[in-house]
Order: C-alpha cells, then structure tokens, then sequence
C-alpha cells in the first residue's frame, strides 16, 4: 500500500564545500509541486540549482535543474520509488563551493539529501478522496451536516435555492457505505449530483 508523508522533513549537507539543502513534503499533484519548487527558487535566488522528483497520483517528474543528465533528479526519484511513496515532492536546493563531484559524487550527495530528510519523517498511508453531491429539502440539511462531520468527511461548498446543495468529500473505501447510511437517514429524499 503506498504511503505519503504526514509533513516536511529537511536535511542539510556540506560535501566538498557544497551545501546540499534537502526536503521532502507531502503534495496532492504536479501544479502543487510546481508552486512549491518556483517559492524555493525565490527563496533562495542565489542557488546554483534547485533539483526536484515528485511522485503524485500517477505523475512523476524527475528534473535535473542544470546538473549533469540523471545525476540529480532521477536518482531522487527513485529513493521516493523504493520507499513506496506517493504524494511526495523531494526537493534538494544546491549551492555549488568551487569543487566537482563528478557523476558519481553528484548521485550519492542528491541521493542523500533525500534518504536523510526521509530518516526523520513520519510515513501515514495514503487515502484516496472521493468528492460527492448532494440536494436535500432545507429540512434535512442539519442532519446530513452533522452526518458528513460525524463520518469524518470534509464539507465544501453549500448553496442554497429550491433546496440545499452540499459537496463533501471523504474517503474512497468508506463512500459508498456513507451514501447508503444517507439515502436510509434521507428516506428518499436525497438526490445525488454528478459534476
């Protein structure tokens, strides 16, 4: 079962004068991880590189930011690939002291980065979202409110017209049975939308 990480982890590394600053973070998809690597080259506009892989519901990226070809991103890749990680971005920020490592030396020390800032985070399994929509009459909207917050779902959006619409979310394995207890509590009265 995949897992993806409760929260960010970071590691610092000096290897042959180089500083080598190490991060791994839960992200929901690419655009979220994109935002984070333009926030740390903005962070820190200085750096030499700022390398990132990202493993996150099917999509993956590996990028090498200016290093030699598969000497940075595709290494970390693959540390998020053998923990069994998924919603993960592992970035490593590099700001280069005078001295090459050669393909070898650049490997181990993004390789590194990531393995170290991993040894100090705390893995949680991963649970799929399954977003839902439902109309009910206004007289049912207390009930199907306290229903989604005693099921431990997240509501969104609620619009009120001829009658109340809610969105809600929760986990994937526990919807279909959280529908059933509502369309029983709802005798009949609770319409499901499609988006």
């Amino acid at each position: 079962m995949p897992v993806t990480l409760a929260a960010a982890c970071h590691s610092e590394l000096l290897i042959q004068k180089s500083r080598f600053i190490g991060c791994v973070e839960p992200v929901p998809d690419r655009a979220a991880a994109l935002a984070r690597v333009a926030g740390l080259r903005a962070q820190h506009p200085t750096a030499t590189h700022v390398c990132w892989a990202l493993l996150a519901g099917g999509q993956s990226a590996a990028v090498d930011d200016g290093e030699p070809g598969g000497t940075a991103g595709r290494p970390m890749l693959e540390v998020l690939r053998r923990q069994q990680l998924d919603g993960v971005l592992a970035t490593v920020v590099r700001y280069f002291g005078g001295v090459k490592l050669g393909a070898g030396g650049l490997v181990r020390a993004y390789t590194d980065s990531v393995a170290q800032a991993l040894l100090q985070a705390e893995k949680v399994p991963l649970r799929r979202l399954q977003a839902l929509r439902c109309s009910v009459p206004y007289a049912l909207e207390g009930l199907l409110r306290r229903e989604i917050e005693a099921a431990g779902f997240t509501l969104g959006d609620v619009a009120h017209g001829s009658v109340v619409t809610l969105a809600f979310s929760g986990p994937e394995d526990q919807a279909g049975a959280f529908v059933a207890r509502l369309n029983e509590l709802g005798q009949g009265k609770v319409g499901w939308l499609k988006d």
